[in-house]
């Protein structure tokens, strides 16, 4: 078979077929809590069915598609492979078969995707939809500011439609591009460090005109509903009502979601979170490291604009995510975007 495959096209089937298992059977192993955006959606308790925002567009979708009336583990099935087969046509890097701490990375992120796609979820659109953007980067005939600026009318649209806070990642994201131009100590740490101050200033604007700050009316407000089934919560160590503790919140969101070390002490003794700990670390360590070296080479603005949106991205769910668990959920619902980006260096010598 090696003759006809080649060994990182089998280890990728390979991959896909017992995760496809997975997939199907997961409806009979997986907790209550993993259920409850699907409850939601299949059930419409409160008749939210329509076109903008995302649960009535997600209730919309699988209504018209009629998924909602299958089985769980056909509705696996359908979206497991469909969203397989688009990391596929990104691409398979020629060393995917071999064990290395990025491709394994990619092999757990390959198991989360059948866990949580394996139900009527957000997280099926949002794969889907994110996935343009890798396409349009390897869109060879195209300028890298084309490819820029259809990106991120392709996140703004999504925003006004479906999630509001994948609007804000455009803003962001050129305000850290515009960072990096200065000629700070350590560009790494101070692109991110003004995308933070960049999600602060426009969570206090928000408050300012709505009443109430961007964490306090998300994060703060889902973790009041849902603490019976959130052990793994982020819960800012000071009330976001005002300026300084919606500062304190976001900063405080960032480093918990991307960076969760004082989360690992607090669950040390539960291995599902740990494993979704160290997923993380790795996971922003590599992505970090790409971004020093890119901003030091200064050779490929292609990459730099990807690394900065997936950033831009890490920044938002630092306001947003209400826990571990649901941060781990939502970065599966990028997946494609930090696939290509983790694998840049192949698709770059294939463009």
């Amino acid at each position: 078979m090696s003759n006809f495959i080649k060994k990182n096209e089998l280890w990728f089937l390979s991959l896909f077929s017992l995760n496809l298992v997975i997939s199907a059977l997961a409806f009979s192993f997986l907790p209550d809590r993993y259920f409850n955006d699907t409850v939601i959606i299949i059930y419409d308790k409160y008749h939210e069915i329509g076109w903008i925002g995302s649960y009535p567009f997600t209730m919309m979708f699988y209504s018209i598609t009629k998924l909602k009336y299958l089985p769980f583990f056909v509705i696996a099935l359908i979206q497991f492979p469909i969203c397989v087969y688009l990391l596929y046509k990104i691409g398979i890097p020629s060393n995917f078969h071999k064990i290395t701490v990025k491709n394994i990375l990619v092999y757990v992120s390959i198991f989360l995707m059948a866990i949580f796609l394996s139900m009527p979820t957000k997280e099926f659109i949002n794969f889907t939809y994110i996935s343009l953007i890798p396409f349009i980067f390897l869109k060879s005939n195209w300028t890298t500011t084309r490819k820029v600026i259809f990106s991120m009318l392709l996140l703004l649209f999504f925003g006004l439609f479906f999630r509001t806070y994948y609007a804000l990642i455009p803003i962001i994201t050129i305000g850290m591009y515009f960072a990096t131009k200065f000629n700070f100590k350590n560009k790494t740490v101070s692109s991110i460090f003004y995308g933070i101050i960049i999600i602060i200033f426009l969570s206090i604007s928000h408050g300012i005109v709505k009443g109430k700050h961007m964490s306090e009316s998300n994060r703060e407000a889902l973790n009041a509903e849902r603490t019976k089934d959130n052990n793994s919560a982020i819960v800012s160590p000071l009330s976001t009502s005002t300026w300084y503790g919606e500062t304190v919140g976001i900063i405080y969101g960032f480093f918990e979601i991307n960076i969760p070390i004082i989360e690992g002490f607090k669950h040390i003794s539960s291995p599902q979170i740990i494993s979704f700990i160290i997923w993380q670390l790795l996971l922003f360590y590599i992505l970090l490291v790409r971004l020093a070296r890119c901003l030091k080479e200064k050779n490929n603005k292609d990459e730099l604009w990807l690394l900065l949106i997936v950033f831009s991205y890490f920044i938002i769910q630092g306001l947003f995510e209400p826990d571990l668990g649901s941060a781990v959920r939502h970065k599966i619902g990028v997946f494609p975007l930090i696939y290509y980006v983790l694998y840049y260096d192949y698709f770059r010598k294939n463009i």
